[in-house]
């Protein structure tokens, strides 16, 4: 639109009247015609000393906005149209002037000769001018400005043309297309995120937020026959050191020494800084001692020394020290069973432990975080054995054994004590012994092995019982059986010889088991044969392991009758070139004492699961060996050994009767053998049951000492054992019963 020339506020050329621009129209020259103008509130001019009034009347197609600038467009720089005004040129404005010199009313207007102005050049917005209060002074002459030609409108075509813009609001809507469109597709791949890739994505920074806390599972105790603890675990402590941040080794080792027992100069050393084998990674973790109690533990806590820290552990209590060591046992430091029951049932013992993984945060946020992943394995303590030993008699047995032993330098002993009919240990006793508890503390590591299982010795005399047994059983010989005995017997070159010598007379059976008769054991076997004694040497159970639950437990050696020598016929009837142990022994006496039937021997009576479940042990092997008859002959025969006493000499078994009970038993004086070979000094033994009329308990002990003391300590050490046990167990004494009376030399 072109701009609107009839405003009020503006002159011929646009502008606002009384600008700094000096826009007032001048009246200089011009007489009778005031020399300034005075502006009405709406912008009209009152002339002065005219005499008359000029209005100017608005145009009738005014703008309804008085504000909103009014565009012009020239049209080739002609005379506007008619009705229209457009501004004047100096020489209309002088014209003007002349007119209103006169006293005309009318205005005539000529097409400026000034530049267009453009639409927005005009500020509707400036506030109008200040009147004044007194008149303006006559301005200075202005020069006139040169006449500018009107610029031509751009037309189509023309390169001229400003461009087109285009439209808002399709821009508008493209915009907010293309911003939908992206938090769309953030919106779509975050409910992807979350739903379908969260597995993966949480899976794979899982690891490096994970923390693993082991749960140890407690071992199994080990009880005796009536749940008295042998060996049990406790909860302690063990006590660690990170090297790379000891800051002080030998300050701290001085401070830890006198806690924990360890030598200043040990700790100091596990101390020192290394790395681990064949790698550059330095060493963070070192023990310094297991098993600390826990009073302890919390003592080096307060200390508060940098690089040592204390963390769960068990320890392995076993209340009576050498109470059965040789059976129980010990552990490793990280309760693995080493020797004894503990590594035999270290399955059934030991627990399965427990872990704990959850996820924590990092630095100081190093805490389990609240609703993250978590999964904890409980731990399965280890189940308890329960042992057919009897504590209270193992004690008393331990005792008595090393109370005789001491009397034989040197010596080495084993006693075992067996229940009849179950075939039960109560008490399995080896000389020396050491305490479990500090197994390390020995002088010899063969003391810490069970004598009655892996002591192999050539029985000796003790082995008659199971040649008279097998002749009972064959119909060889009869309790009444007597006839001639010599002095000596040759068997393949060899000499076999009694230390109570018959002289030729007529013998008895119980004659010969009471003084021990080499030669007319010999003749009795002889008439029983090679094959037949082996075999029976097999039902007593000598030649193999008898399966009792003692790891390392040896099993003997018998000889084949195929490969007897000359000799063999003489020495293995009484117990030489025979190999056996002293459980095997006691097995096969108690199998006399039960009516003939062999029953296994074993040492654990059940098992006792964590949620208190009782599982007994297997069933023991039997097997009928005797018959109940020949069995209580062969018990009555035997009681000649601690009775007989008279002119014609003493049993050899003397020593072992029980004042008050009848003992059926039997003395030996065998060999020892270790590593096939065979040691100086002999082994001497007894192995006896009572009550003889019907026997509850079988006590064998074997005694070896370089020197050949054995035989004096073995027998005495009998007696004290088995009257204990009697009284232990309340057996009523044989009173009314007597043992019979035996005739050696009948006539």
């Amino acid at each position: 639109m072109p701009p609107r020339s009839d405003d009020p506020r503006r002159d011929a050329t646009g502008s606002r009247r009384g600008s700094s621009r000096g826009s007032e129209p001048r009246e200089a020259g011009l007489g009778g015609i005031s020399d300034a103008r005075a502006y009405t509130p709406r912008g009209r001019t009152v002339r002065e000393g005219g005499g008359a009034e000029q209005r100017r009347t608005p145009r009738s197609n005014r703008s309804g906005d008085p504000f909103r600038p009014a565009l012009q467009v020239l049209d080739g720089g002609r005379a506007g149209r008619a009705g229209t005004r457009e501004p004047a040129t100096d020489g209309a404005r002088s014209g003007r002037r002349s007119t209103a010199a006169g006293g005309r009313a009318g205005v005539v207007r000529t097409v400026s000769s000034r530049p267009v102005r453009e639409p927005f050049d005009d500020d509707e917005d400036a506030p109008p001018p200040r009147r004044r209060s007194q008149p303006r002074r006559p301005a200075a002459a202005q020069p006139r400005r040169p006449v500018r030609k009107p610029r031509r409108p751009p037309r189509l075509g023309d390169p001229r043309r400003p461009p087109r813009l285009g439209d808002p609001r399709r821009r508008l809507r493209l915009g907010t297309v293309l911003a939908l469109a992206l938090f769309a597709s953030i919106g779509v791949r975050l409910v992807y995120l979350q739903t379908v890739d969260t597995p993966a994505y949480a899976d794979g920074g899982l690891p490096n937020r994970l923390a693993v806390v082991e749960l140890p599972a407690p071992r199994g105790a080990i009880l005796d026959r009536s749940g008295e603890p042998l060996a049990h675990s406790v909860e302690a402590r063990y006590v660690f050191a990170d090297p790379t941040r000891v800051k002080d080794r030998f300050a701290t080792a001085r401070l830890l020494s006198p806690l924990l027992g360890v030598p200043v100069s040990d700790l100091a050393e596990k101390m020192r800084k290394r790395t681990l084998p064949g790698t550059d990674t330095p060493l963070q973790f070192v023990y310094l001692a297991r098993g600390v109690e826990i009073a302890t533990a919390k003592r080096i806590m307060a200390l508060d020394l940098a690089g040592i820290n204390v963390h769960r552990d068990e320890r392995r209590e076993v209340p009576g020290g050498d109470l059965a060591a040789n059976l129980i046992g010990f552990v490793s430091q990280d309760m693995n069973g080493l020797e004894g029951l503990e590594a035999k049932y270290d399955d059934v013992l030991r627990g399965q432990a427990g872990k704990r993984t959850y996820e924590v945060g990092l630095g100081d946020l190093a805490a389990p975080i609240p609703g993250g992943y978590s999964r904890t394995t409980q731990p399965q303590p280890g189940s308890s054995l329960k042992l057919t030993v009897d504590r209270d008699l193992q004690f008393m047995t331990q005792r008595i054994l090393a109370k005789q032993t001491a009397k034989v330098k040197g010596s080495v002993g084993a006693a075992v004590i067996i229940e009849v009919p179950s075939g039960e240990v109560l008490a399995q006793a080896s000389q020396p012994t050491y305490d479990a508890a500090n197994p390390t503390k020995v002088g010899s590591p063969a003391d810490r092995d069970d004598a009655a299982t892996t002591f192999v010795v050539d029985p000796g005399s003790i082995h008659k019982a199971i040649t008279y047994g097998a002749a009972l059983q064959e119909g060889v010989i009869t309790p009444d059986t007597k006839f001639p005995v010599s002095d000596t017997i040759v068997r393949g070159g060899v000499t076999f010889r009694d230390t109570h010598p018959a002289g030729g007379r007529t013998m008895s059976i119980p004659g010969m088991l009471a003084f021990s008769s080499n030669v007319g054991t010999i003749e009795i076997a002889e008439k029983l044969g090679k094959d037949r004694l082996f075999d029976y040497q097999k039902r007593f159970g000598l030649g193999q392991v008898t399966g009792e639950g003692m790891p390392g437990e040896a099993a003997g050696r018998l000889l084949p009758p195929d490969q007897w020598s000359g000799s063999a016929y003489g020495s293995v009837p009484i117990g030489h070139s025979v190999d056996a142990t002293p459980l095997q022994m006691a097995a096969a006496y108690a199998t006399i004492a039960n009516n003939g039937t062999y029953v296994q021997p074993h040492l654990v009576k059940e098992t006792i699961g964590a949620d208190g479940e009782r599982s007994p042990a297997a069933a023991p092997t039997t097997r009928s060996v005797l018959s109940p008859d020949n069995a209580a002959a062969l018990r009555r025969m035997m009681e000649a050994v601690t009775t007989v006493d008279g002119p014609d000499g003493q049993a050899t078994g003397l020593a072992a009767a029980v004042p008050g009970y009848r003992v059926a038993g039997k003395t030996g004086t065998g060999l020892r053998y270790e590593n096939g070979k065979e040691q100086p000094g002999p082994v001497g033994s007894f192995i006896g049951m009572a009550p003889a009329e019907n026997p509850r308990y079988v006590v064998a002990v074997f005694v070896w000492s370089p020197g050949g003391e054995g035989g004096a300590v073995a027998a005495p050490a009998f007696r004290e054992m088995m009257g204990f046990t009697l009284r232990h167990y309340r057996v009523p004494p044989s009173l009314t019963n007597k043992s019979p009376k035996f005739e050696v030399f009948p006539r």
